[in-house]
């Protein structure tokens, strides 16, 4: 048979000569039944089709097991349902909506939370008949994150208890086994390997022959090393799920199948009720488990929830049985080639990341049933990744293919996994996008899930996965269908610093950003916000510019390296003219929000949430944090008084939905205080440097002296021809200066007479990158990097912003007091690291362990080149353990004594400590800002810097 008659013609030219080359013993069985299941999709239908394949593949006849041309696992066919048809409760106190590993997993922390006689499941299908039947199964837990990290290690922890208890979960300890094929990929491993002792992850760093050691059926020959993580598994989500569903139901819970959720009903932005195709149920909670139908569960409200999910096709590839395979073959990811492997009852279930990802359901429109559910193969497409496969393991050309299974895994648009109270309606929760990794995810987010629900916290840090941190622009269809091609390829793609999405850019522009770009700034994308984050003035102004029709062309900030960035030289220069001269950048994304009331009752609202004193004169600012019940930041921001009853916050840009979501639940019910987010009514331009001043000056009739017009004040300006522009004598970064809030409709005019005016001050454009290397070496510390919910304002040298001394409540007062009486168990510091060549040597980029004395204390949260200090500055917290390894109090006598090493991808260099805002040296010295440390608490304490000769 020729081959062309029945494969497309792409696949003849490339994936059948993969096969003919790689494969050369292919047997003749696995031929036919390719060719056979090519002749049987072109001329039958899709669900004729897969019956046919179904009935080839049926094993054990008369047993309770089935298979199916997509199924990746043997799993027992029973329901949960125990036979007879559950009716519907009409009232509970949750209703979890869907039945894969998620919200069994939910379910089932409910019910050892005692809440399982309240809760109800309830899935449109059968529980386990989502995309939960063709999860891979790998458990891994090196995650990008701390946060992650934990989940997925509560989720291994449940599923040893599980099997403990009898219940099955498919879970095998075979350890996995990431390999490198490039220089940067093994600097990734080390950085690894040296954050795992922060994260109590077992692992070690592998020659390529100790690589094919633990795995011989792996080609080494192109390999740089390994990362072998014994500690990495596999179980069955099938298993998991039907478990963790009967161990929710011995503890009360209902479940009801073959049950559609069709609106999810509020009262005052407040859960009440849930409608389904079986009628209604009152309750109090509502969980979205709804997998890549969660986006489509969100719309079933009004106003509806947004739950930035779309769904691509992913691959699994089957071998029949393979003899003599070792049952414990370690997870293999040769993440490089973008693929990965297993061992499966005695068969390879390989799969992988391909770096452009195929979109499903481009329409928007998801299939309802389990048959028009299953993806049709492309073998044009996945022929990338068995191209890999093939090259990695030669033994797979002697396999048999049983099946080739594309099944559609949801992805979030910045690939992390969605969770937490929705802000747009309260007790409305979600636990979804966990793409291919469910039951790495499941185990700890369900408990982190139930924990929210019942105890109004949880034990985890989620803020980086909330739900909350999206825009309306993240849930737009045609955007997620753009931004999912790009966003699988990351799990297997080097992550280098700053990284930056390609897809979905140029959403949200300042006014002046045609002008930002025509000075040649290379932009990175922050809440879908385009951002300076560095200027190449000679690309701006040299031929190669390629400017077209007046507009440059757009550039995309990049880094690429974990060593001295190609951007460094201009960040050098952008820091000198913001420290020597004048600097000028755009903030425009900052969040900017308005509070105003009729009478007091604004002013009354912000004590309770503010841990500062916001009862400032009209004129002044107040940076304050808010915290929760535990004393932790919900939100970092500054206040400025514009008048008697209203104030104007300035909040981080992650923080837009966020904060805004968190104070209004906190705010009166009764309307009295009014919110407005005026973040995209006013362009921010931040002019700084020690001519700031003097430059500003000309451009306004308003006195700027300091006794007119001093640090930490606002006043409103004309500058040039326009009005109403609110200003603030405050940088965020330490340097004297002032951010100008202007009317968008002013802000070009405004924009060229800044630059105009500051030609004779040698004014230059200023990216974020400048912006972090000044505030890092000042040891300002940002919320979402170095500040988090579960971090107090006296851990991180803030104890002065709290107002302990005035007799009223706040949040999270209680819990500030407390500590303040017991001490701190960790103390953020600021180190300078010695001896580092900033030239040759890898550079420290962040969660960098900290060692005291030879002892791990602690880890980096933030890092930045001081150009002042010539080294590399960290930020971080260090703890006191004792032999135990329990954290004991941390005193400054105990920063200040100790020897300190910062590890840097396996390599320790010494490090200096500072516990406050150093003073740092400038030709223009400004008495206002040496008198202000952002981060202290013994006042008179001053910290000395000297530029190295």
């Amino acid at each position: 048979m020729n081959p062309a008659h029945v494969l497309p013609p792409s696949f003849t030219t490339s994936c059948f000569n993969i096969i003919l080359v790689y494969m050369p013993r292919l047997s003749c069985e696995h031929l036919m039944m390719f060719h056979q299941h090519q002749i049987i999709h072109s001329v039958i239908s899709t669900t004729a089709c897969r019956r046919l394949l179904n009935a080839r593949h049926i094993t054990g006849v008369g047993s309770r097991y089935q298979t199916t041309a997509s199924f990746p696992y043997e799993v027992e066919d029973i329901s949960v349902s125990d036979g007879a048809p559950v009716s519907l409760p009409k009232e509970a106190k949750v209703v979890i909506c869907g039945g894969g590993v998620m919200g069994a997993a939910v379910a089932y922390h409910l019910a050892e939370l005692g809440w399982g006689p309240q809760t109800v499941l309830i899935d449109k299908g059968r529980c386990g008949g989502g995309t939960t039947w063709h999860l891979s199964g790998l458990v891994g837990v090196f995650k990008p994150s701390l946060a992650q990290v934990k989940l997925a290690k509560s989720s291994v922890q449940l599923y040893k208890n599980m099997e403990a208890r009898g219940l099955k979960t498919g879970w095998k300890e075979c350890g996995s086994l990431c390999i490198a094929r490039t220089r940067d990929r093994m600097i990734a491993f080390r950085r690894m390997k040296a954050q795992a002792v922060s994260w109590d992850i077992d692992c070690d760093l592998v020659t390529p022959q100790e690589a094919q050691k633990l795995c011989p059926l792996i080609a080494v020959d192109d390999l740089q090393g390994g990362l072998w993580i014994p500690g990495d598994g596999v179980g069955d989500p099938y298993q998991i799920c039907l478990s963790l569903i009967s161990a929710a139901k011995e503890g009360g819970l209902q479940v009801v199948e073959n049950c559609a959720v069709q609106q999810v009903l509020n009262q005052n932005r407040k859960v009440v009720a849930v409608g389904t195709s079986r009628g209604m149920v009152e309750c109090q909670y509502f969980v979205n488990c709804g997998g890549f139908w969660a986006r489509k569960i969100g719309k079933m409200s009004e106003p509806y929830v947004k739950v930035p999910l779309h769904a691509c096709e992913h691959y699994y590839l089957h071998t029949k049985p393979i003899p003599g395979l070792d049952p414990m073959t370690p997870v293999v990811r040769d993440l490089d080639g973008h693929i990965y492997f297993r061992e499966n009852g005695g068969s390879l279930l390989a799969g992988g990341f391909e770096p452009k990802a195929k979109p499903a359901f481009e329409d928007g429109t998801i299939p309802e049933s389990s048959e028009e559910r299953i993806l049709p193969e492309d073998w044009d497409h996945f022929h990338v990744l068995l191209e890999q496969m093939l090259h990695r393991v030669p033994s797979l050309g002697d396999a048999v293919l049983e099946r080739l299974c594309n099944g559609p895994e949801a992805f979030s648009p910045d690939c992390k996994w969605i969770v937490g109270e929705a802000p747009e309606i309260q007790n409305y929760y979600v636990a979804a996008g966990m793409k291919t990794i469910g039951i790495s995810a499941a185990g700890g987010v369900g408990r982190a899930t139930a924990e929210l629900i019942v105890n109004g916290s949880s034990s985890y840090d989620m803020y980086e996965l909330d739900v909350s941190r999206f825009l309306g622009l993240h849930n737009n269809r045609k955007f997620l269908r753009d931004r999912v091609r790009e966003v699988p390829g990351l799990h297997y793609g080097i992550i280098y610093p700053f990284h930056e999405f390609k897809t979905g850019r140029n959403l949200r522009m300042s006014p002046i950003y045609p002008k930002l770009r025509e000075a040649g700034a290379v932009f990175g994308q922050v809440m879908g916000y385009e951002r300076p984050a560095w200027f190449d003035p000679g690309y701006a102004s040299g031929n190669e510019s390629g400017s077209k029709n007046g507009l440059h062309p757009y550039r995309i900030a990049y880094t690429n390296t974990y060593g001295k960035p190609p951007w460094f030289n201009f960040v050098h220069d952008e820091y000198e003219a913001c420290r020597e001269q004048v600097g000028l950048s755009d903030y425009s994304s900052f969040t900017k929000i308005d509070f105003w009331s009729k009478g007091t009752e604004v002013v009354d609202s912000l004590q309770y949430l503010c841990s500062n004193d916001v009862d400032i004169p009209v004129g002044a600012i107040i940076h304050t944090g808010m915290q929760n019940k535990k004393g932790g930041y919900e939100n970092d921001c500054s206040l400025a008084r514009i008048a008697e009853n209203h104030y104007m916050m300035i909040a981080p840009t992650i923080q837009q939905t966020r904060c805004k979501a968190w104070i209004q639940r906190h705010l009166p019910t009764d309307g009295s205080v009014s919110l407005s987010d005026v973040t995209s009514m006013y362009t921010a331009i931040c002019v700084m440097g020690p001519f700031s001043r003097v430059f500003l000056s000309e451009l306004t009739d308003t006195d700027l002296s300091p006794k007119s017009f001093p640090f930490f004040t606002f006043k409103e300006l004309d500058i040039g021809l326009a009005n109403g522009i609110r200003a603030m004598n405050i940088t965020h970064t330490g340097e004297l200066g002032y951010v100008l809030y202007i009317p968008n409709e002013f802000a070009l005019h405004v924009y060229t007479q800044l630059i105009e005016a500051g030609q004779k001050y040698g004014i230059r454009h200023a990216g974020y990158y400048a912006m972090r290397a000044l505030r890092v070496e000042r040891f300002f510390a940002f919320w979402g990097q170095d500040l988090d919910t579960t971090t107090t304002p006296l851990e991180c040298g803030r104890s002065w912003r709290v107002k302990f001394n005035r007799d009223m409540d706040f949040v999270g007062r209680d819990a500030l007091m407390k500590q303040r009486d017991e001490g701190v168990k960790r103390m953020y510091v600021q180190l300078i690291v010695q001896d580092h060549d900033h030239e040759v040597d890898i550079w420290p980029w962040g969660t960098e362990p900290i060692y005291r004395n030879g002892k791990y204390v602690g880890a980096i949260t933030t890092t930045g080149y001081g150009f002042t200090f010539q080294k590399q500055v960290c930020l971080g917290f260090v703890q006191n353990f004792d032999d135990k390894g329990t954290a004991q109090v941390v005193t400054p006598e105990y920063i200040t004594t100790g020897q300190y090493e910062v590890d840097i991808a396996g390599i320790r260099y010494p490090a200096k400590a500072n516990l406050h805002s150093p003073n740092l040296p400038t030709k223009y010295p400004d008495k206002e800002r040496l008198a202000y440390r952002a981060t202290r608490d013994i006042v008179n304490d001053v910290v000395i810097s000297t530029r190295s000769k």
